[in-house]
């Protein structure tokens, strides 16, 4: 039995996938202060299900903000590659995949399954799920709850001017102290964070069926922001998490049938 790994080393989370050409297994864990050994702790765990050992493996494959740093992948990738081929897999016939992580956001254009072009903003928290998050807990909710934030009838979103973290978090308690619901603050922060991303997305001109994915693909809330901003239906696959780890296992694959036919 031929088996391969793709490791998706991001900077909040480590997300590995396990494949044999039929069935898949994802696995997520957080990537700690000591990424590289997470992750192979991780893989060492999930492949021991399969009864076999990471040695083992015909390929494996690495993306991710950690890439570089994972002495047991064979081969890194870059995460547009990776999240462009596992968007691909997750939804057949995408042409945008709009990716937000825990520290960046990204937004690629396909073709034929292939990369056209893509942008990225890596560079600030703006726009992120770590954003999200001190936004969140400034406003006294938790991750998982503000993913389904709704406002009632007749109530309106605050508007938010700065998305530079530390200024936005001050803005937000601003608008607290002076009376504005914590929902309509968070709603004006997910409006603020669409304008954002979207604007960024447009650089490179996004067009329909468009994926969503990354871990803050689960933020239900944002999702509703980002698809009215981009006048766009977002498809939101379930496994959308794993985007990067399936495309770099789906790429293992096909180094391990190039070894094979080699030999």
């Amino acid at each position: 039995m031929r088996v391969v790994a793709g490791v998706d080393v991001g900077s909040t989370t480590i997300k590995v996938t396990v494949y044999d050409g039929r069935a898949m297994e994802h696995r997520m864990v957080l990537a700690g202060w000591n990424p590289r050994e997470e992750a192979k702790a991780l893989l060492t765990k999930v492949v021991k299900e399969w009864q076999i050992a990471i040695d083992d493996l015909a390929a494996i494959v690495g993306t991710g903000y950690g890439r570089a740093n994972l002495p047991f992948a064979a081969r890194p990738l870059t995460e547009i590659t990776c999240h462009a081929r596992g968007a691909e897999y997750l939804s057949p016939g995408v042409r945008t995949v709009i990716d937000i992580g825990g520290q960046d956001a990204k937004a690629i254009r396909l073709a034929a399954g292939r990369v056209e072009e893509f942008v990225m903003n890596d560079k600030c928290a703006a726009g992120t799920g770590r954003f999200v998050q001190v936004m969140a807990n400034a406003l006294g909710f938790d991750v998982a709850s503000v993913a389904q934030l709704a406002l009632k009838p007749g109530e309106e979103a605050c508007s938010i001017s700065a998305m530079c973290t530390v200024f936005a978090e001050s803005e937000a308690v601003g608008l607290l102290h002076r009376g504005h619901s914590p929902r309509a603050i968070m709603a004006g922060i997910y409006a603020a964070i669409a304008s954002r991303v979207i604007g960024m997305a447009d650089k490179i001109a996004p067009c329909g069926p468009v994926v969503f994915t990354g871990g803050v693909a689960r933020n239900e809330a944002l999702g509703r922001a980002l698809s009215e901003r981009l006048g766009l239906e977002l498809v939101v696959p379930s496994k959308a998490l794993y985007a990067g780890s399936i495309g770099a296992a789906l790429y293992a694959w096909e180094q391990g049938e190039t070894k094979e036919a080699n030999d």
